[in-house]
């Protein structure tokens, strides 16, 4: 499975690619870091970053697009960047019919270091070994999406069973609601056999 992994954001927005193996194997592919200037216009910014997520859905073609999901931060505008990047990437990856898959930061971080509170120093020090890379991927967001990457290639397959599982209940719940409404359609109305009994009662009386 290739998963391509973002770490989403407008100033610098991680993308890596890897490949899974048997087991917990995973190998790098490639990895990269989209860079917008703050003195651009929101749009040009988005532009920069939507155009390098089809250049690399178009050139690698991953199986999944394993994007972080966004928290409230303390700075909002921080906040709103972040997922407006990782909107325009989702975005790409359905024009694609690639699926998107959304990971939070602490089971990222649990995936790759054991802990969901480990620092940035420590991810990129686990990365690392994980891949067996010979030197520590720079800066953060390459090895921020390196991790997304790799925690859905462990955790992807559970993933897809939840996924599918809510899939499967919605569904179900659908054709229920379905069912009522038909056997609503089909019910007659109450009152109207009782008043036409009684109406013809008394006129034969």
């Amino acid at each position: 499975m290739r998963v391509m992994g973002v770490d989403p954001g407008l100033t610098r927005c991680g993308i890596a690619l890897v490949e899974s193996g048997r087991g917990r194997s995973v190998t790098a592919l490639d990895v990269d870091v989209v860079r917008t200037s703050a003195d651009m216009e929101l749009a040009d910014r988005l532009i920069t970053v939507y155009t390098a997520a089809c250049h690399w859905l178009d050139v690698h073609q991953p199986d999944v697009v394993a994007i972080e999901r966004v928290f409230a931060q303390n700075q909002v505008s921080t906040a709103m960047g972040t997922a407006q990047a990782g909107g325009v990437i989702a975005l790409a990856a359905g024009q694609r019919d690639v699926p998107v898959r959304f990971h939070t930061p602490s089971e990222v971080k649990a995936a790759v270091t054991g802990s969901g509170r480990a620092d940035k120093a420590q991810v990129t020090a686990m990365v690392t070994r994980i891949l067996g890379m010979q030197t520590k991927p720079r800066p953060a967001d390459a090895a921020d999406a390196l991790a997304l990457a790799i925690c859905h290639c462990w955790r992807g397959p559970m993933t897809e069973k939840m996924v599918e599982a809510q899939r499967r209940a919605d569904e179900m719940a659908r054709r229920h609601r379905a069912r009522i409404a038909e056997a609503g359609r089909h019910r007659p109305a109450q009152g109207g056999a009782a008043q036409g009994t009684r109406t013809g009662k008394g006129g034969a009386a």
